[in-house]
């Protein structure tokens, strides 16, 4: 296949690219390499791509998803059988502090791509939503079924958009779109606003790591290698109309249109001060802990009920926090030569 993966030069969206080379499809790839974070490692993880075996079948084109011309003419020349949306405006903190961010990536950014994919018949489009749609929501664990109308940052509140914008698509012309709700994403070339990254950089350094919420949040870490096999599984099936759907007992994460929405989590919530403790082990330092308040736009928990995709789709999340860590741990030594 030639798919289309945006955010390319992301955490999620180069890991996503080199699984899509390996097994042989031909990959284009656009970020607009913002500086939300430092731009060097969104460049590097472009350049270990280029580097593999596979870099003939992969081509890189800095753009954004907002410069709707350019999006209509990459559509246009490049005929894409499918597309991976993973570019977006990331973070919860930083929606507090530059709102306007968000509305150019995440929504006008998305109807470029909506519309790419309606006028050259694309066959499916999978994007990333992400957990933080659950807002107030505190049934545990979180499912596709729940409620999602009460989000608690603009962050969130595009990602919602983003699934409601979906679905018009699947329902006025036909587009399959599958949305992806990933929980806390880490893992090797993670990315550095992340607690792992965050608190791995100031542990080594001996400063102090802010835990807010006074270390009680819970996650449901995922690490990217299980979060990669969700997301081309998902790929790889197409969002089918959902026969059963009823409209007074609506289903939120089906329809009658070719729509779904799923979970990708490890299914198995960590407290903070148990995530820290393994990276303590991992790095063999103590961390000096600074004890906060929550934030603004935080939630206290996430929990992923994996139940749809796993039955659906096969999906089984198998990495360990203590592996994970450790692999990411060592990914960091080495690349900043620790």
């Amino acid at each position: 296949m030639k798919v289309l993966v945006t955010g390319a030069a992301g955490f999620i969206g180069a890991a996503v690219s080199h699984y899509l080379l390996e097994r042989g499809d031909t990959v284009v790839g656009i970020d607009n390499l913002n500086d939300y974070y430092e731009v060097s490692l969104k460049e590097a993880r472009v350049a270990n791509i280029k580097d593999k075996a596979y870099a003939s079948q992969f081509s890189f084109i800095e753009m954004g998803l907002e410069d709707r011309a350019k999006m209509e003419s990459l559509f246009a020349e490049e005929k894409f059988d499918k597309v991976i949306n993973l570019a977006a405006q990331a973070g919860v903190r930083y929606s507090l502090e530059n709102p306007h961010a968000y509305v150019d990536s995440n929504l006008v950014g998305f109807v470029n791509i909506l519309e790419g994919c309606r006028h050259n018949n694309v066959e499916h489009l999978v994007y990333a939503s992400s957990s933080s749609v659950y807002g107030a929501n505190e049934s545990m664990p979180f499912s596709e079924k729940d409620n999602v109308d009460h989000q608690v940052s603009l962050y969130a509140a595009s990602k919602k958009a983003n699934e409601l914008m979906a679905h018009t698509y699947s329902h006025l012309y036909n587009l399959p779109t599958t949305g992806l709700r990933f929980f806390t994403v880490y893992g090797p070339w993670g990315r550095p606003d992340m607690a792992l990254f965050k608190f791995t950089k100031a542990i080594l350094a001996g400063d102090e790591i802010a835990v807010y919420n006074y270390g009680n949040h819970r996650r449901d870490f995922t690490y990217i290698d299980d979060i990669v096999e969700g997301v081309i599984r998902a790929l790889d099936n197409n969002a089918q109309p959902d026969e059963s759907w009823d409209g007074m007992s609506p289903n939120p994460s089906t329809s009658k249109a070719p729509y779904r929405v799923y979970n990708i989590g490890a299914q198995t919530p960590v407290h903070l001060l148990s995530f820290i403790e393994t990276l303590e082990k991992s790095l063999g330092i103590e961390a000096k802990k600074n004890l906060l308040p929550m934030q603004p736009g935080d939630v206290p928990d996430t929990y992923a009920n994996v139940e749809a995709l796993a039955n659906d789709m096969g999906y089984k999340p198998t990495t360990s926090i203590e592996d994970g860590v450790e692999a990411f741990v060592q990914w960091y030594r080495d690349y900043y030569n620790i």
